[in-house]
């Protein structure tokens, strides 16, 4: 599987080891590695030698959220095409949180929007002692739409309105609001042990538990998905949207020059 934004690597136990690899632009998300996650996801859940998928970065944050030339295009299109685009991304986070088999996040650094709703979505979120959080949406007058479910799932509504102010926490905060499972100051040997106890279970046996789980917890269906897509396609729009986005795009486009 050749792929320009990730890297896929499958150990023998069958661990697959999923890592974002946009490390100079800090790993934000554009076109491409939404596609690319989307594909990847779904063929390592196909996959039967596959057993469990660690998702990891390189370079110095783990994921910066939306990427600058991905915020352009959306900020020149059409609601439709931004209805589209927003599908794609909430499509893409849909196929981690369902995918039948046991999901680490392995945060080295810092996290922000939509960042946050691709560890949301796994199982298991081990982090380091210097990782950072924010959901910096309501900066550019945006709402994190579409990671929302996910983020409900994982720490509930006291925790989500906490956060919604766009506010830079530490992992103390994260392990607190229920965000991150475990601290941990040496991530590989962390996630190693989550691993030993994983790969004792029968794989099936843990996908029929996260479906089991799923269903009696946050539902996540079809009009909870098209309701964020809607809302986020209403934020934009938005007179403050609008200003704001213009302003942080050039003056992105100035400190470029």
């Amino acid at each position: 599987m050749t792929m320009s934004t990730l890297r896929i690597e499958t150990d023998k136990r069958g661990v697959a080891r999923l890592t974002l690899a946009r490390a100079a632009k800090h790993n934000a998300i554009n076109a491409t590695m939404m596609a690319e996650l989307s594909a990847a996801i779904n063929d390592l859940g196909r996959d039967p030698q596959v057993r469990a998928i660690v998702l990891a970065a390189e370079g110095k944050s783990f994921c910066a959220g939306a990427d600058l030339g991905w915020m352009q295009v959306q900020f020149a299109a059409t609601r439709e095409e931004r209805i589209n685009e927003a599908r794609k991304f909430a499509l893409m986070l849909k196929a981690l949180n369902e995918v039948p088999k046991f999901t680490l996040a392995r945060v080295h650094g810092p996290v922000f929007g939509g960042g946050i709703g691709l560890i949301a979505a796994c199982d298991c979120i081990i982090a380091s002692e210097v990782a950072s959080f924010a959901l910096t949406e309501a900066r550019l007058g945006l709402i994190p739409a579409t990671i929302s479910p996910y983020v409900m799932a994982k720490i509930g509504e006291h925790g989500a309105r906490r956060m919604i102010s766009g506010r830079r926490f530490d992992v103390a905060e994260a392990m607190a609001l229920g965000l991150v499972s475990k601290v941990a100051a040496d991530l590989d040997s962390a996630i190693e042990a989550e691993l030993e106890a994983v790969l004792q279970c029968a794989t099936s046996a843990l996908a029929a538990g996260k479906s089991l789980f799923r269903a009696q917890g946050h539902t996540i269906d079809k009009s909870t998905i098209e309701d964020t897509i809607a809302r986020l396609a209403d934020a934009w729009e938005t007179p403050d949207a609008q200003e704001r986005i213009a302003a942080f795009l050039a003056k992105s486009n100035e400190v470029r020059r």
